[in-house]
């Protein structure tokens, strides 16, 4: 079992920047790969980023070049560092966690670009 705690989201103006957090705890030790996804309104949830516990990194192609998918092993900490954000990168974010094979999810955390 994996939990996974998310933070960071908030309201921003358009060409601002946030960070979100994602802590896991728990059997972290066979996560295989951390990503960020993200669900609007009336859409269906999409891969934002995602990182392999071999580093390896993937990002969507709406968000390369704005987006850095991180982590810090120490904390057992994954961070989305968004920038340049758009009004269409509104959204509700959720950290997913890929271990044996099955999906695990945080709560979600609202992002809003808007002014």
């Amino acid at each position: 079992q994996v939990q996974l705690v998310e933070s960071g989201g908030g309201l921003v103006q358009p060409g601002g920047s946030l960070r979100l957090s994602c802590a896991a705890s728990g059997s972290i030790f066979s996560i295989y790969a951390m990503g960020w996804y993200r669900q609007a309104p009336g859409k269906q949830r999409e891969l934002g980023a995602a990182i392999t516990s071999g580093g390896s990194t993937n990002y969507a192609d709406s968000v390369k070049g704005r987006f850095t998918i991180s982590r810090d092993n120490a904390k057992n900490t994954v961070y989305l560092q968004m920038n340049s954000l758009k009004p269409e990168d509104t959204a509700v974010y959720y950290c997913n966690a890929i271990v044996g094979g099955d999906d695990y999810w945080g709560q979600g955390t609202q992002v809003t670009v808007s002014s």
